[in-house]
């Protein structure tokens, strides 16, 4: 259901972008020292998280513009849509409804004309009681070993967001289990996370909506080969579980369908982090706590429904990210996290992000005339300022930051934290407002070195901080960004939920597998392609 107008005929667009051109030069100093409150008026909290936008390249009336552009974009009505199973994704026929992972048993959101909550606490009391024999040992394998290693096999948004979490939630996992994740073809992937296991005590997790995912099933297939080998097919059915919707393959797979968890089309793989494809997340943190993950969730659910645009974390964030990609043509993005155990978030973000709004064509089928999303990186804590920061600082592209912070840490040791968050809050003020040619020299140096010594800053960030990482934390930050993506695409005029962009490669690869397979075979492929063909097929394996 594509929006009736195009972005470039919005009169608040246009507005915007006259606003660009009369603002020029935009200059941080200036404007922190024209507006001495302009901190206060620029930080704004909800679901256990303070935004502080003031350090972005905008004047007092961007915001309020940014605004009229989301009201015209109709950005409420279409999340209000969502939240009632509309079908947002129109290129596939799909309803977008992952905040239904996360409601209360009590809630009521159907999708063609059915209630679909009842089976989402179904598969959630499901995934509790299963996590809970694996925890206390219920659950054996198949020679009576307790089991010890859990593997998550999938790809994507079955691997990307278990991983993170898995990371991120490390003071609330047992010590009873150790949970690896195979996502990877490469046959290293799996060798390394089968490395030095028992069988007997090892249990995969396998994660493909379809269960004929190629890089999924490839490796689930060689984990059950090396499973076979040491105990026999008879030991398929109690170590390996599947995430799934296709029982015929499951269960020829070996794998009993009770022991299959399944999901819905209206969950996009880069948001299923807490459906079913959470499974080994719930195994590692226990049912209390991933309920506590989706709590986080649904709090900035609410928060995003209920909150006035002014005031919206995911509305402002959203928006924050239409002015710097589209409107000042910034086409990166750097999130930072000062905190380790978010050191994969921006791995998970370049998913989310990318794959959501990295479009080139509108609803409308016509091309953009904008950018839509930018190029997403980052890197945890201060070991990023040792390796691309200079850039950052100093290199001719501007590009714009996210940092993460909290203010107490889930291991509190000597001065660790507070130097970390010296780190964050000095880096976002170095970032603003560099260090004039002036100041240099009054520091006493060499003229020679003024100019390698000097920072022109105006490099925008935003600092998003709570008070510590917690289960709620982490589920209330990823919804931020979900729903922060979707503002952008609403206002981009695209849809966030389909990824045709990831399916020419795959089918191309099929035809390669057939020249590697059989390189003296007939072509049709392009002279570069067969080339590449002849000199790799000797060694694929």
């Amino acid at each position: 259901m594509p929006l009736r107008s195009r972005l470039a005929d919005c009169g608040s667009w246009k507005a915007l972008v006259a606003h660009r051109s009369a603002i020029e030069p935009l200059d941080l100093r200036s404007a922190f020292a024209a507006e001495p409150g302009r901190a206060a008026r620029c930080t704004t909290i909800g679901a256990g998280w303070t935004l502080d936008w003031s350090k972005q390249l905008m004047q007092r009336g961007t915001m309020p513009l940014l605004l009229d552009l989301a009201r015209e974009r109709e950005v409420p009505e279409r999340f209000a849509a969502m939240l009632s199973g509309a079908r947002l994704n129109w290129t596939e026929e799909r309803s977008v409804l992952h905040t239904a992972l996360r409601a209360p048993p009590t809630a009521a959101i159907e999708v063609d004309g059915s209630n679909v909550v009842p089976a989402v606490h179904d598969t959630l009391g499901r995934m509790a009681h299963f996590s809970t024999a694996l925890r206390n040992g219920a659950w054996l394998g198949s020679t009576g070993k307790r089991i010890r290693h859990v593997i998550n096999i999938g790809i994507g948004g079955s691997d990307l967001g278990p991983a993170m979490a898995y990371q991120a939630l490390q003071p609330w996992r047992t010590r009873e289990l150790d949970c690896r994740f195979v996502s990877n073809v490469d046959g290293n992937d799996l060798s390394i996370a089968i490395e030095g296991l028992d069988p007997e005590q090892t249990l995969f997790i396998i994660c493909s909506k379809t269960f004929t995912t190629q890089e999924t099933m490839e490796n689930a297939g060689s984990a059950r080969a090396w499973l076979v080998s040491r105990l026999g097919e008879d030991a398929v059915g109690r170590h390996f579980v599947a995430v799934s919707t296709n029982e015929a393959k499951v269960r020829a797979f070996g794998i009993d369908p009770g022991h299959m968890f399944g999901f819905w089309d209206w969950v996009g793989g880069r948001y299923s982090m807490d459906s079913a494809i959470g499974l080994s997340t719930m195994v590692a943190v226990g049912p209390e706590r991933f309920s506590e993950l989706l709590a986080g969730f649904h709090a900035m659910d609410e928060h995003a429904r209920t909150a006035p645009l002014g005031s919206n974390l995911p509305v402002l964030l959203g928006m924050i990210g239409v002015w710097n990609a589209s409107v000042l043509g910034l086409p990166t993005l750097a999130v930072l996290p000062y905190e380790q155990l978010l050191a994969r978030f921006p791995a998970y973000l370049q998913q989310l992000l990318m794959e959501s709004n990295g479009k080139r064509v509108d609803d409308h089928g016509q091309p953009v005339s904008w950018q839509t999303c930018p190029v997403v990186f980052g890197e945890a804590g201060t070991n990023g300022q040792h390796a691309f920061y200079q850039m950052l600082h100093q290199g001719t592209t501007i590009v714009p930051i996210d940092f993460i912070c909290f203010r107490t840490a889930a291991h509190p040791m000597g001065r660790h934290r507070l130097l970390l968050n010296a780190n964050a809050i000095a880096q976002a003020q170095a970032f603003a407002f560099g260090r004039t040619a002036a100041e240099v020299r009054a520091e006493g140096t060499p003229e020679p070195l003024v100019a390698h010594r000097t920072f022109p800053g105006n490099r925008p960030s935003s600092f998003l901080w709570a008070e510590a990482l917690t289960p709620a934390t982490l589920g209330s930050l990823i919804a931020l960004y979900e729903h922060a993506t979707f503002v952008e695409g609403v206002v981009w005029g695209i849809n966030s939920f389909d990824q045709w962009g990831v399916e020419l490669g795959k089918s191309l690869a099929v035809d390669v597998i057939k020249g590697l397979s059989a390189p003296d075979a007939p072509s049709t492929h392009d002279s570069s392609t067969d080339a590449l063909i002849r000199a790799l097929h000797a060694k694929a394996t």
